[in-house]
């Protein structure tokens, strides 16, 4: 029984059967090499018997032997391969495999491939580097219309807030001419690419980085306060957002010195608009303001002369396509002060449109920008919201005002009282916010209350209950309310919300009165208030008075504002009627008036006039640097206070309802005044047209001719 292979162990046996199988297996293959003898399996899964016929302990390795052709023992290599005389590794063929790309059977699926790692992109971090490139080139070549272009194939639209963020703080560390590009660049962009919401989101990501600006730039809060000043000059940022950012913002924070220092150092500042507009050495083009007048000039003489080619010119060589909005917006307005230019200007419009001069988007935010400041524009043009109504079918019907515009100013703020419970939640909320500021006298804590609650819709309702309150409090919560109202008209309420307020307050008079018996006249004076401190137009009193039942007591109560308004010396009584506010200054007021026209007509500078009437802080006052200028040009035979009063009237210093306003005060006082200048009535005469060729005025207001009845009407 001895063999070569000595004694087996069972276990040893069962490897030897599977060998076996697995060398008929490895046989049937057609690359297999010659087959292998079941011993040489063995001897290869390291089973080694000693001669002696012991078979050796079960688990001990054996030393990796193969026996080559020759008989000799070759060390077997890792994993199998063949040393001299070995048949190598078990797939190994004889020559080496080679993938050549020129045959006509290579597939490109048999070529070895690599796995090759690559790190996911965040889209933002793609976009900023991409706005890099688009700014630095923006400040080598000065092409705003290239840089507009590049942002618009650039895509991503939810990033831009942060491109204004990296064009402002590139250019905070530039010189000043990249810092007036970026400013240029920012109103280039503004609605056409970049929205309003946007570049609010933009400054908001400033200024809670400013503390880290401040690390590498060390003037850091000036330069950006004036970035924040220059952007509200330029319309982009709206100046509530001066008071919005302030809550988002620590009181410690760099952010928060930068909103200081805009208000104080930039806004507030004499001048202001022309000192921020030139910090930085003037446009790289043309200033905000000087396009604005210009735009003005080339309307009017275009009204005069009908030749739109000339016009389209004109507007044209202004260069400044993505302020072609205020083209649109000032012509709609003066084709509503001047109703026999409205045909031309729309015409003007027409053809601008057709040749692609004022493109799409600019007519869309021209309307746009018109809509918004309807409620304004109503205080010297009454019929304005009529006009702008009829003006809209039309222009889309002719085809140069896109539809879309319908779509995105279609949302109105009817009030309803639809919610009971929620009106009753906001009644209780205002009765508490309208106490507070009886106690502290803080005007901006009250807007930001107001805005807190979110309920704009309700405003007529919070203008109600303030009135209500102070009417059964003293002079001083009278004086407060009725300053209050002057402020939130500028801030946050339009004037249709303070004419509904004041209608619900007048259809519940008699209620009111049945707790306050002096309601009837202290309402009277509210009213009457509000149209002094131009909060209310005179028509204004006439749509209230309609929108009430004849007979009622809210009727009455109109009638006797208006007669309070017609008096002589209204303005200097009313303001006066609750002893305090902004009426003791009248008088001071009246001194500086004539102080500041004596020295601009001893020579003084046009800019340096303009300043100080602005200075005064009393718009509701402005009629009578209106009535002191034309007596004064009367006194002196002097036209040179119509150039004063034309500079006023450009700027938007002194309103058409002013002026008139001014006029009329002239008009009812020409009798007394013709005792010390005879020619009176003639100068005024003279004034009055120039005053209607001008658009300072009305062309329906009455002259001297007409002013003989006046007196005794108003008497």
């Amino acid at each position: 029984m001895a063999s070569n292979e000595g004694f087996l162990t069972e276990e040893q046996r069962e490897m030897l059967k599977i060998a076996t199988q697995n060398a008929e297996i490895l046989s049937s293959s057609p690359k297999s090499p010659t087959p292998k003898s079941p011993t040489s399996l063995v001897s290869e899964n390291h089973i080694k018997v000693p001669a002696g016929g012991k078979a050796p302990t079960a688990g001990i390795a054996v030393r990796h032997v193969r026996r080559s052709h020759s008989g000799k023992s070759v060390r077997v290599k890792k994993d199998g391969g063949g040393g001299k005389g070995t048949w190598g590794k078990l797939l190994d063929t004889d020559g080496q495999s080679h993938i050549d790309q020129n045959d006509p059977n290579y597939d490109s699926g048999e070529e070895p491939y690599q796995l090759v790692g690559s790190t996911v992109c965040d889209p933002l971090d793609e976009y900023k580097k991409a706005v890099v490139s688009i700014i630095e080139e923006y400040f080598s070549t000065g092409d705003v219309e290239l840089a507009a272009s590049d942002l618009r194939e650039l895509g991503s639209s939810e990033y831009h807030p942060y491109f204004v963020k990296r064009l402002v703080s590139i250019a905070m560390d530039r010189h000043d001419k990249e810092k007036e590009m970026a400013s240029v660049l920012l109103s280039a962009l503004y609605a056409d690419v970049i929205s309003s919401a946007q570049i609010s989101q933009g400054f908001l990501i400033l200024l809670d980085s400013a503390d880290d600006l401040a690390v590498d730039i060390l003037d850091a809060v000036d330069i950006l306060a004036l970035f924040i000043a220059r952007a509200v000059v330029d319309d982009i940022l709206p100046p509530v957002f001066l008071t919005r950012a302030k809550k988002t913002l620590l009181e410690s924070s760099k952010g928060f010195q930068v909103i200081q220092t805009a208000e104080k150092s930039y806004l507030s500042a004499p001048h202001h608009a022309e000192l921020v507009e030139r910090r930085w050495g003037g446009s790289t083009h043309i200033t905000v303001e000087e396009v604005k007048k210009k735009i003005a000039e080339l309307l009017r003489e275009y009204v005069e002369s009908g030749d739109t080619p000339e016009a389209c010119r004109c507007i044209r060589e202004l260069g400044v396509s993505f302020f072609h909005h205020e083209v649109v917006k000032r012509a709609l307005v003066l084709a509503m002060e001047i109703r026999t230019a409205e045909p031309l200007i729309l015409k003007l419009l027409k053809e601008a449109a057709e040749e692609g001069l004022i493109s799409t988007s600019q007519m869309v935010k021209g309307f746009a920008r018109l809509a918004e400041s309807l409620d304004d524009l109503a205080l010297d043009i009454p019929a304005a919201k009529t006009l702008f109504q009829s003006l809209v079918p039309r222009a889309i019907a002719e085809g140069w005002l896109d539809a879309s515009f319908l779509k995105s100013s279609g949302e109105n703020g009817e009030v309803g009282d639809k919610d009971d419970e929620k009106v009753r939640r906001y009644k209780e909320e205002v009765v508490t916010i309208i106490h507070e500021y009886f106690l502290s006298d803080d005007i901006p804590e009250l807007i930001r209350n107001l805005e807190d609650l979110g309920a704009p819709k309700f405003n007529p309702i919070f203008l109600k209950k303030l009135i209500t309150l102070a009417m059964d409090r003293k002079n001083r919560e009278k004086e407060m309310a009725s300053v209050l109202l002057s402020a939130l008209h500028f801030e946050i309420f339009s004037t249709e919300d303070i004419v509904n307020g004041f209608v619900m307050l007048l259809e519940s008079a008699e209620d009111t009165a049945l707790d306050i018996l002096d309601a009837s006249n202290e309402l009277a004076y509210f009213l009457a208030r509000a149209v002094i401190d131009d909060v209310l137009a005179p028509l204004n009193l006439e749509e209230i008075g309609s929108r009430l039942a004849s007979n009622c007591s809210g009727s009455e109560t109109v009638h006797m504002a208006r007669s309070l308004i017609a008096a002589r010396h209204a303005g200097e009584r009313i303001l006066r009627c609750w002893g305090g506010g902004t009426g003791w200054a009248v008088e001071d007021a009246k001194d500086k008036i004539l102080k500041l026209l004596e020295e601009y007509e001893s020579g003084g500078v046009v800019s340096e006039a303009c300043q100080c009437i602005r200075d005064l802080g009393m718009p509701f006052f402005n009629h009578e640097v209106v009535k002191k200028a034309l007596v004064m040009a009367m006194e002196k035979k002097n036209d040179r206070m119509l150039d004063l009063l034309q500079e006023c009237f450009s700027e938007g210093l002194i309103t058409i309802n002013q002026m008139t306003k001014g006029f009329t005060r002239i008009k009812d006082g020409l009798d007394d005044l013709a005792l010390d200048i005879p020619n009176a009535g003639e100068k005024f005469n003279f004034y009055v047209e120039y005053a209607k060729k001008k658009g300072w005025l009305l062309l329906s207001f009455a002259s001297s001719a007409d002013a003989s009845l006046t007196p005794a009407a108003a008497s």
